[in-house]
């Protein structure tokens, strides 16, 4: 039991980085619900091949309104898709992008800050940004 803990824990690690999903920098989870990758707010680099599917999971920081809905700079690189488990909780705001062709794309998402009605508010935006590589 002792080598078998050791062993599997490897066998997750090298197939998130396997030559066949390419390396995500390992930062970026493999999803189990119909999606290739899942990017968090933690995640700002992630490469992936045409054909798969990333899911963005954004979570709302502390006195911030949820983030806007996260858009694609180039929608012929990486489409939005519906995600089908886009039951989200609140302030976790999700997306859904399939990578179409080669290339180099920016997920972007904004969160303002949460205020009181009636009471003065900070002045500043929340920027997400994901730079998302697709290969062949």
């Amino acid at each position: 039991m002792k080598t078998l803990v050791p062993m599997v824990v490897a066998g997750l690690i090298l197939a998130g980085c396997s030559a066949s999903r390419g390396c995500q920098l390992c930062t970026a989870r493999i999803s189990p619900a119909g999606f290739d990758l899942t990017a968090t707010e933690k995640d700002h680099l992630v490469t992936m091949h045409v054909g798969q599917k990333l899911e963005v999971v954004l979570r709302a920081p502390a006195g911030t309104n949820d983030w806007s809905h996260p858009e694609s700079s180039d929608t012929s690189i990486l489409t939005p898709i519906v995600d089908p488990a886009a039951t989200a909780a609140r302030y976790v705001t999700l997306a859904g992008f399939e990578a179409r062709k080669p290339g180099q794309v920016e997920v972007t998402s904004y969160a303002s800050p949460l205020c009181s009605p009636g009471q003065a508010c900070p002045m500043y935006v929340a920027l997400y940004s994901l730079m998302v590589t697709v290969t062949q």
